[in-house]
């Protein structure tokens, strides 16, 4: 089993991640903005790139342009995106404020999990699937380490998976 096996696995761990952080949690995250493009100049700009980004505390997002006559572009694309949250604005910048999740919104969102990894999931079986094809060709003893070999591989990156998705269901639920 090759090592490009095992990068196709711990990458399947890094977009787990990666969604998961840009999955609202009831606390204040930049990944929320990832996806976000503001219309300054005649074009379309991700945020990062027109503006710093900081934490003032657990539930505000602080971000600050660098050319404060964005301030209101920036405003418009947030309302627009409907994250489903505060958003003030004041002359030096805005502020994202992240409202407190209810019950039934924290109940939706471990759905949504739930199904991302589901999806994280089906790729590993899917990598799994491939390789295992890709084993007919050998001989059986082989064949034999080889399947016993990716098997260990895939439990482990399952057993990643599910502590990373209870991890963040912990936070989500408030349990942390």
């Amino acid at each position: 089993m090759s090592k490009e096996t095992q990068e196709q696995f711990k990458k399947i761990e890094d977009w787990l991640n990666t969604e998961y952080q840009q999955i609202h949690s009831g606390r204040a995250t930049p990944m929320v903005l990832d996806g976000i493009q503001v219309e300054l100049y005649e074009m379309m700009q991700p945020i990062r790139n027109i503006a710093s980004i900081s934490i003032e505390d657990p539930k505000t997002i602080r971000i600050a342009p660098w050319d404060k006559n964005a301030v209101k572009a920036i405003e418009k694309s947030l309302t627009d995106s409907n994250l489903g949250l505060g958003v003030v604005a004041d002359s030096d910048g805005i502020r994202l404020i992240f409202p407190a999740l209810t019950t039934e919104r924290r109940q939706q969102t471990v759905k949504i999990l739930g199904q991302v990894h589901e999806e994280a999931r089906i790729r590993v079986r899917k990598i799994r699937g491939d390789v295992m094809d890709s084993l007919k060709d050998l001989p059986e003893d082989e064949q034999r380490n080889t399947k016993d070999e990716i098997q260990k591989l895939v439990d482990n990156t399952n057993a990643n998976l599910e502590s990373i998705s209870k991890k963040k269901e912990q936070e989500v639920m408030g349990n942390e």
